[in-house]
């Protein structure tokens, strides 16, 4: 079983990579690129928005497909993208490859998580899944450091190294997972969802969540400048110590959620994401204070995505993994508006990387005051219709 997981998990890995290493590698691509900071992070924002908005549409068009064969395509498109934006001298070749790379990542992490489920007996599927998903935890914690700190005398080392990885997942498939074929899934049962005021209410809060974090991480790099002196390994640092933050708030969530209603274990989280946005200019004044305050967001950032994901399930445990995927989607579309959203702040208020803390942190307490309102509105919801044939073909596809 692990020789046929372990693909799938470096595929997600992969993705995971490619979704989070531009950010700490901002600076040095505005330079390469002849172009402003906030206007190389819109690199961010549009690989972002176009994996979000192309995940559901491209999933129905390839559908139809054995899930080996869709893996397939999508990486290649994922290698073939990432090779294209190593090898881009201008801004708008790399904008075109990294929508392109998007639309393939998007494929990516569905057809993964639907072959785990398929290929995994009923009694471990959910451990398959962890492992597989596992890729895209393992990546915020390692993937984005380790990026930075390979492209730190040349950005295009760190993207020939995520096209590296995906091209050793192609490989991977291609050699060690069977054919595995699901009914197919229209567009408009990947969406019906959507039609619930409950389910939009709760990807609300998860877009505004994203949305006021990637304000700010988006230019992470020359927002820490102070405190790295503009040391690429002192940043790879911090980073690390952020996405350790990250992975340690989803074990931490995962126990939380078990013991106590999902809804209560969020408001403490959105609440400490809120201050620690707030403080940024402060605490980021020198290196262990730098150093506590990426590990302490990281945390309280890490622990809100489980107890959304909770709650999205308990509305229509049947619908969960079409669910799960609006909920993933929801992540990217609030990353992708927290991009465009720093980058107009520095354009057109001229606020500095380590001023946009602030707007951050209004956005996150935005978040926190609108999920409070609809928990305290709660009732016992009406389930979701019970899915169709085609709908329950979504299964373990987040």
């Amino acid at each position: 079983m692990l020789k046929r997981l372990l693909p799938l998990a470096l595929a997600t890995f992969a993705v995971g990579t490619d979704s989070y290493v531009i950010a700490g590698l901002l600076p040095a691509i505005a330079t390469d690129l002849q172009v402003s900071t906030p206007a190389a992070g819109q690199l961010v924002t549009v690989f972002a928005l176009v994996m979000a908005l192309s995940a559901p549409v491209m999933g129905a068009l390839t559908s139809g497909l054995d899930r080996r064969s869709a893996l397939l395509i999508a990486l290649s498109v994922f290698v073939v993208g990432n090779a294209v934006t190593a090898l881009g001298t201008s801004y708008e070749v790399v904008m075109a490859a990294r929508i392109v790379t998007a639309a393939g990542a998007g494929m990516i992490n569905s057809a993964a998580s639907s072959t785990a489920g398929a290929i995994a007996s009923p009694e471990r599927r959910g451990r398959a899944l962890a492992f597989v998903l596992g890729g895209l935890t393992l990546a915020t914690a390692l993937g984005l450091p380790l990026g930075t700190l390979i492209g730190r005398t040349d950005w295009h080392i760190t993207l020939w190294a995520v096209a590296g990885i995906g091209l050793v997942a192609v490989i991977g498939v291609a050699a060690g997972l069977p054919k595995v074929t699901l009914p197919a899934a229209s567009l408009g049962d990947r969406l019906r969802p959507l039609r619930q005021g409950r389910v939009l209410a709760l990807l609300a809060v998860t877009t505004l969540v994203f949305l006021g974090a990637y304000t700010l991480y988006t230019y992470i790099g020359p927002a820490l400048q102070e405190a790295t002196g503009g040391s690429e390994s002192l940043l790879t640092v911090i980073l690390l110590a952020w996405g350790i933050g990250v992975l340690a708030g989803n074990i931490i969530a995962g126990r939380l959620v078990d013991r106590h209603d999902p809804a209560h274990v969020l408001t403490g989280p959105l609440a400490i994401a809120a201050i620690a946005l707030g403080l940024t200019s402060v605490a980021t004044a020198t290196l262990a204070s730098t150093l506590a305050w990426a590990a302490i967001w990281g945390v309280a950032l890490g622990l809100i995505v489980v107890p959304q994901q909770h709650r999205l399930i308990a509305l229509s445990p049947a619908a969960a993994p079409v669910l799960l995927g609006l909920n993933s989607s929801a992540v990217y579309v609030g990353m992708a508006l927290g991009g465009g959203l720093g980058g107009l702040a520095q354009e057109w208020f001229a606020i500095v990387p380590a001023g946009l803390g602030l707007p951050a942190a209004g956005v996150t307490t935005l978040a926190l005051l609108y999920h409070l309102t609809t928990a305290r509105r709660r009732a016992p919801a009406a389930p979701l219709p019970t899915p169709s044939t085609s709908e329950k073909a979504e299964a373990y596809r987040p």
